[in-house]
């Protein structure tokens, strides 16, 4: 089968494939979480809109700091590594990837998550309204 035949969304389901090696790397990320994650893991873990969260979630060759499997939306929050050249490209191309499943990233960065709280929760709770409304879940 040719690499642009593969039915992305039949590997390993929510976890796109996975390996424990990256599984047992999530389980390290939950326990060292940043200070904007706790922040936006507050809200998220409340279920907002009925929909469920998960926190350092494995997704294939990734972690991704939030993702909602019902919306197939992931949430990222990049720190300052994240502003090099280098980093971009490879958050770039990481987007790209995750995207082959069906997966759309947003993405905020630490300083909108502690400094601009509320409207980092209005721009994510209009996305999962859109897509709710998109989905017809």
């Amino acid at each position: 089968m040719k690499k642009e035949e593969i039915d992305y969304l039949k590997i390993e389901g929510m976890f796109a494939g996975a390996t424990a090696e990256v599984r047992k790397f999530a389980i390290q990320l939950r326990a060292n979480t940043t200070e904007s994650e706790n922040k936006l893991w507050d809200y998220l873990k409340t279920k907002p809109n009925g929909l469920k969260f998960r926190r350092q979630h494995p997704f294939n060759l990734y972690i991704l700091d939030f993702y909602c499997h019902k919306l197939r939306l992931a949430i990222e929050i990049d720190g300052g590594y994240h502003f090099t050249r280098l980093q971009q490209e490879k958050d770039r191309d990481r987007t790209l990837e995750i995207s082959k499943y069906k997966v759309d990233v947003i993405r905020f960065t630490d300083i909108e998550v502690i400094d601009d709280y509320p409207n980092v929760i209005d721009k994510i709770d209009s996305v999962i309204k859109e897509r709710l409304k998109t989905s017809n879940l």
